[in-house]
Order: C-alpha cells, then sequence, then structure tokens
C-alpha cells in the first residue's frame, strides 16, 4: 500500500542551536552534542554516526562524506572532500579482461565499484579542523555508540527500505550483521548492532589508524578480495580528504556555496545562474511556465556538469568560466520559452583556469552541512567480517570509455552526487541546506533555494513543495514530476515538448530525495528550520 503524504508540518524556532535530519533518534543525538558544549560541526559527526545506526539503508562509514564549515568569527566558509579513491591497482584494463567495457558493464553492485571509503577521514578531519575543542572524538561518537549497542525502535521509512534490501543482505558477505534474526527489521522492532559500535569505538580512540590500518582496514581489504575486488592495505593507509575553497555564485543577492569537483555541486550553480534571468517572482508556484524554466535550465546545467566535471586533479575543469554570469546568459539564449529543447549539448567556457544530508546551527551562529553517502542505499552490501558497516559502490559513476573525462584510473575520484549547500547574505550565514538523492541533489538545490528566495518560503514550505527531476541528471533524462503539481501543469509541459513527464507519488516520491534546511536571523540569532516530509526525521533545537 502506497504512504499516504496528507500531514502537515510548521517551521521549527529556536535560539540555542537546531539540528534537521532525516532521524529523530539521530536528531536527539546531535543536539545532545550541542548542550554538552559542542558546536555544529562537532553535532553533524555525532549525527552521521548515528544515522549509520539508524539509517544504514542510506549511510555509514564505509561511504563517502562531504561537509561546509561556516566560522561565525572568520564569517567564512570552508569545506572538506572526503571522497575516496580509485584502488591503486584498478583499471579500466581490469574491467576489459574480465570482458567488461563501457556498453557493458558489471552490476553495479560488484565490488570492482568499491573506491577507498572516506567517510571515516571526513569526520575525523571535521571535527579536528572545524570542531570546538572541548569534546574529543569518543565523546562525539559516544551517543551514536550507545544506539547500536543497547538497540533502537526502527523507524517507518528505514524499514521499509530495509526491507527492500533484504535479499541483497541475505545474500551478500557477512550481510547478517545487519539483519534481525536474518530478516530487515520491521518498524518499531528494536535493532541492535553491536559490530558497529565496536567500529565506532576503535575510530574514536585510535582516529583514522582505527580504520585505515589495523583490524578494520584489514576486514575491508579480505572481503573484497575475497568477492572479486581490488584494494589494498597502501589504498586505505594512504587515503587523505581534501580541504577544498568552496565554489559560489550570487543569486539575487544571496550567495549560494558548494564543494567544488569532483563533487557536482557546481550543477546546482551553473542552473541557478541561469535561472536567475528569470522573473520568477510573477510566476505562480509550479504553473508550467515555471517548471518549464526550471527543467531547461537544469538541462543546460546538466549538460555543462556531465561533459566537465570530473576529479582536478587529472583533468583541468574550466570552474571560473563555467560560473562566469556572461557564460550564464550565454546559455539562458538557448531556453525557448514556448518549446522544450530536444538536443542541448554542452558549452564552451573560457577556461579561467542514497545518501543522508543533515545540518546544524550552534548558538554562536556556526553552522555545519554534512553530507554522508553508501551511494545506492546499502551500497554492495558487502560488510567487512566483524564491523557491522556495508561498503558502498561510488565507483559505478566512473565511465569505462578511456576517453571520457570521468574514465576510472588509479587513484582518482570519480564525478561524485554528494553535495552539501551553504548560503550567506551580505555576508552573514542565511542557511546551511541541502537535497539529498543522487542526481536529484542539485535539482533539489536549486529548487528550494529559489522556492525561498523566488516565493518567499520558509523552509519548511520550501521542502514540502512537490519537485520535478530530470532522470538520471543526463540534459536527455525524461521528466519525473512530484503528485502534488497539478495535471493541468503536467499536460502543458507535455504539449510544449517534454517528453512523457511522468508523476510519482507514494513510497516511490522518495525519488526527489530529502532535505533539511535551517535559517538564521543574522539580528535576533533565531533560527527557523525545516525537515522533509519524505522521510522520518525532523528538526529540532533548544
Amino acid at each position: 500500500m502506497d504512504r499516504l503524504w496528507n500531514s502537515r508540518r510548521s517551521p521549527i524556532y529556536a535560539k540555542n542551536g537546531m539540528v534537521a535530519c532525516s532521524q529523530p533518534l539521530a536528531a536527539q543525538a546531535g543536539l545532545e552534542i550541542l548542550k554538552r558544549g559542542g558546536n555544529a560541526a562537532d553535532a553533524c559527526v555525532c549525527i552521521a554516526a548515528a544515522l549509520n545506526v539508524t539509517q544504514p539503508t542510506s549511510t555509514g562509514i564505509g561511504g563517502d562524506a562531504f561537509a561546509l564549515f561556516f566560522d561565525a568569527t572568520k564569517k567564512e566558509v570552508r569545506g572538506i572532500n572526503g571522497s575516496g579513491r580509485c584502488p591503486s591497482d584498478l583499471s579500466i584494463d581490469t574491467f576489459n579482461n574480465l570482458g567488461y567495457n563501457e556498453q557493458n558493464r558489471p552490476s553495479s553492485l560488484s565490488p570492482l565499484f568499491i573506491t577507498v571509503p572516506g567517510a571515516a577521514a571526513a569526520w575525523v578531519d571535521t571535527v579536528e579542523q572545524f570542531g570546538s575543542g572541548n569534546l574529543t572524538l569518543s565523546e562525539i561518537l559516544e551517543p551514536a555508540i550507545k544506539l547500536a549497542e543497547e538497540g533502537f525502535p526502527v523507524a517507518q521509512v528505514s524499514a521499509h527500505f530495509w526491507k527492500k534490501s533484504e535479499h541483497l543482505l541475505q545474500n551478500s558477505a557477512n550481510g547478517t550483521e545487519i539483519l534481525l534474526n536474518g530478516l530487515a527489521p520491521r518498524e518499531g522492532e528494536i535493532m541492535k548492532m553491536p559490530f558497529l559500535a565496536e567500529t565506532f569505538r576503535e575510530l574514536g580512540i585510535n582516529k583514522k589508524p582505527g580504520f585505515y590500518q589495523g583490524r578494520i582496514a584489514q576486514a575491508i581489504v579480505d572481503v573484497i578480495k575475497e568477492n572479486g575486488g581490488v584494494m589494498s592495505l597502501a589504498d586505505l593507509e594512504n587515503h587523505v580528504s581534501t580541504q577544498d575553497e568552496p565554489v559560489h555564485v550570487n543569486y539575487r543577492g544571496v550567495d549560494v556555496y558548494e564543494i567544488p569537483p569532483n563533487g557536482q555541486g557546481m550543477t546546482a550553480l551553473l542552473g541557478l545562474n541561469i535561472l536567475e534571468g528569470f522573473n520568477l517572482q510573477g510566476m505562480q508556484h509550479s504553473s508550467p511556465e515555471h517548471l518549464h524554466i526550471v527543467i531547461e535550465s537544469l538541462r543546460l546545467a546538466f549538460a555543462d556538469a556531465r561533459f566537465y566535471i570530473a576529479d582536478p586533479f587529472f583533468e583541468s575543469v574550466p570552474v571560473a568560466g563555467l560560473l562566469s554570469k556572461d557564460y550564464a546568459a550565454d546559455r539562458r539564449d538557448k531556453i525557448n520559452l514556448q518549446e522544450a529543447a530536444t538536443d542541448l549539448q554542452h558549452g564552451y567556457p573560457q577556461n579561467f583556469s542514497n545518501t543522508v544530508y543533515f545540518c546544524v546551527v550552534d548558538g554562536q551562529g556556526n553552522a555545519c552541512s554534512f553530507i554522508n553517502s553508501n551511494y545506492q542505499g546499502f551500497g554492495t552490501g558487502i560488510i567487512p567480517k566483524g564491523c557491522g558497516f556495508t561498503l558502498h559502490n561510488r565507483g559505478d559513476n566512473f565511465s569505462l570509455d578511456p576517453s571520457h573525462v570521468n574514465s576510472l584510473q588509479p587513484g582518482k575520484r570519480p564525478y561524485h552526487t554528494i553535495i552539501p549547500g551553504m548560503a550567506l547574505k551580505d555576508g552573514e550565514l542565511y542557511c546551511p541546506f541541502g537535497v539529498m538523492g543522487a542526481f536529484m541533489q542539485p535539482q533539489g538545490h536549486l529548487q528550494v533555494i529559489s522556492n525561498m528566495i523566488d516565493f518567499g518560503m520558509n523552509p519548511q514550505q520550501a521542502l514540502d513543495a512537490p519537485r520535478v527531476q530530470i532522470s538520471g541528471g543526463t540534459a536527455a533524462g525524461r521528466i519525473l514530476i512530484e503528485d502534488g503539481i497539478p495535471i493541468e501543469t503536467v499536460q502543458v509541459l507535455e504539449k510544449i515538448g517534454h517528453q512523457q513527464p511522468t508523476i510519482v507519488s507514494g513510497w516511490n516520491r522518495s525519488e526527489f530525495g530529502v532535505g533539511q534546511i535551517i535559517v538564521r536571523n543574522p539580528v535576533t540569532g533565531v533560527l527557523c528550520a525545516g525537515s522533509d516530509p519524505r522521510h522520518d526525521g525532523h528538526a529540532i533545537g533548544w
């Protein structure tokens, strides 16, 4: 039976601190860290771990993570790119020798698509570089360890997606470590994850060596090799996060920040730059005119993003040219207001050189925007023995075409879908924000930011509003329309050339991602938050 979507939520207000995430117990864990003297960065790492316990259907320490941090004292935004790299002994030749190529790819669940998990290092780096210094990493992980050891009641949406992956886990290496008596836990059942608790304990005590060396590292390498994958202890030991200078554009007076490539955050910025040239305030939200412009802006953004975005350590990405207002104006000219584009190609800028999203703002005005992912649900579903977490399949985002900018190469990071967002206004914090969901993420970023700036919505309204999506994140992808958008709008979109727009309802609304937003009033310090109704979570403050 399809889930009903007929409730409403009010935006949440507080002043001393605010957490917004997709699982209530994880939100409470983050709030506990704030009350114990931690800051927004400390709380986000706590939430990341707690969500690994309560929502492993989407996230975990066996995946990757990205963070943006706004320092209220320095008035600056800094970023951490916690994406892992392709193993040093894995290449396209490895796939070719097994009979695979870009036209005949292995399953996305293949252990060959396991890249080095970057989340653990990103958690440590976030605390060390942005944290308050008032709490140790062990203290920050303590609430998650308690949830894992003592058990927690499984929430509704998590139970639904756990059940969908039950067969995968039953047939994956050590998959029973995150099943209950061999089955996916049902809604309301108590689930314990003692192996994961021990993993967190070792990370808290030993920091990065506790994950990338020793018992856990050996278990990762062993299970990958036993299942036909490629990874060495050296791949793990040599892993490092990168401190990335965020990229940003100004959208109608608001500076919107994203992590630069290899992340796809630029896609949202490309779309916003194009969208800025249209007067949306004179349009009705979700009208054919409004959605046509949103869709066409995103089509143009993806045409560029999928062509140019790659690991900048391997490829030259023309960031400045892509994000220039002149380039946006040139691309905007390709939008026909009466007809959908059918053949959008990438442009030529001047060369100036499943997932969880959550955010926290503390009482001092620091903000942390954080995203953590296994990529596709439980990722590969493969679990290092005695560790309690699944290994992601992020390498599936690589191209097996050696001529492609995002081609798989040893030591390279793939085009990465997970992106946290941050926005400032007049140099002060406006909001951390994000929407998870693979290639939906930049599309969600554009839509919720536009909802607030162009249509005057509060954070909860911006997240509640129905969304559109270009499926697959390609310029030619089919259009998905969320239930709640008038059928008359859908009919007009099809009439002007958007091919077979598909209405999505019920549980499948997860296609449109799950977002969180916290807006801060720069004068009073009052925080106003919203949490996406498409998942179990909420915003909570004090």
